[in-house]
């Protein structure tokens, strides 16, 4: 599933579809306190007797509105769909429910799980991609085939719309984009045996990684518009540097992939440059990239790949 494709453009009336859960759509940290302290029937209690008092939108909100709004570039043929997926009950997602139609987001489609895995439905629903707070839906996900990520808690200043005409979403390189095995030969050899390896593979595209076919799918969208006033924009940012550059850029160029832009920092800290680049979310794998980015953009981390055995 994560590398089903080697040419972006077999996606091309493909429709981008997006699973998130109920924790990442809305900041629902009150209501989960009342979980953790009192119960499952607590917080059942807690949201029906709130249900009618709209969530605060929570990390991924920015992300979900801009992905729907490409469709209003041509509403008789959408896009993009975003699908809820809840542990909670049906009962206790009116709340969610009616905090979707509160925030005006086009949302129509949910399973509510009352309080067992989501996971299994992401197949069901024919999503690329999963976004959650459970760390253990995101593992089984990645594990079935599907792009996915925690979400993780960020500062207030993350969630902040900077760009509101303009999707932006951010990628590290191994383990997210690439497979992860020229990062197993820098965790096993050092930093030196994997230049080396890279510079003999240069012209070897690296295997895809769990998050190529999403790429791949914002790419197809990104062609439906000129270059220049295109409504989502990517970018790689890796730890690689030269000479390690030259194979992602030729296996994107296999993949028949643009990226709008590339930074390859060679080890310098992720979180400004992130900042600058004013992105709406940054995938990566490893934790530590992921505590610097969240500072400053919503982040997923994608526990995949030898970073997170």
């Amino acid at each position: 599933m994560t590398d089903s494709s080697s040419d972006g453009m077999s996606f091309s009336h493909k429709k981008l579809i997006v699973a998130i859960s109920s924790r990442a759509l809305f900041n629902l940290d009150e209501s989960h306190a009342v979980f953790e302290k009192d119960g499952v029937e607590a917080y059942c209690r807690y949201q029906i007797q709130h249900e009618d008092i709209p969530l605060e939108t929570g990390v991924a909100f920015s992300l979900v509105r801009k992905l729907l709004a490409l469709n209003e570039r041509d509403p008789e043929n959408p896009r993009v769909e975003v699908i809820l997926l809840s542990r909670n009950s049906a009962d206790t997602g009116l709340r969610i429910f009616n905090s979707i139609k509160h925030h005006g987001l086009n949302i129509s489609r949910a399973a509510f799980t009352r309080g067992a895995s989501t996971h299994p439905y992401i197949s069901a629903f024919g999503a690329q991609l999963f976004l959650s707070a459970e760390a253990n839906d995101v593992r089984k996900t990645l594990e079935a085939g599907f792009a996915a990520a925690t979400i993780l808690p960020s500062a207030s200043a993350a969630v902040s719309e900077v760009d509101p005409s303009q999707l932006r979403i951010a990628f590290d390189g191994d383990a997210v984009l690439f497979s992860d095995e020229s990062e197993r030969i820098y965790k096993q050899d050092g930093l030196e045996a994997f230049e080396s390896n890279e510079t003999l593979a240069a012209k070897q595209p690296l295997p895809g990684g769990p998050f190529k076919n999403f790429l791949a799918l914002l790419h197809q969208l990104q062609l439906e518009f000129p270059a220049d006033t295109a409504p989502i924009r990517t970018a790689l940012i890796t730890a690689r540097g030269a000479p390690a550059h030259e194979r992602v850029i030729r296996t994107l160029r296999a993949w028949n992939i643009r990226i709008d832009e590339a930074f390859f920092l060679r080890g310098k800290d992720k979180g400004e440059f992130l900042k600058a680049f004013r992105a709406d979310i940054f995938f990566d794998d490893h934790q530590k990239h992921c505590e610097s980015a969240r500072q400053h953009v919503a982040t997923g981390h994608v526990p995949h790949g030898v970073a997170n055995e």
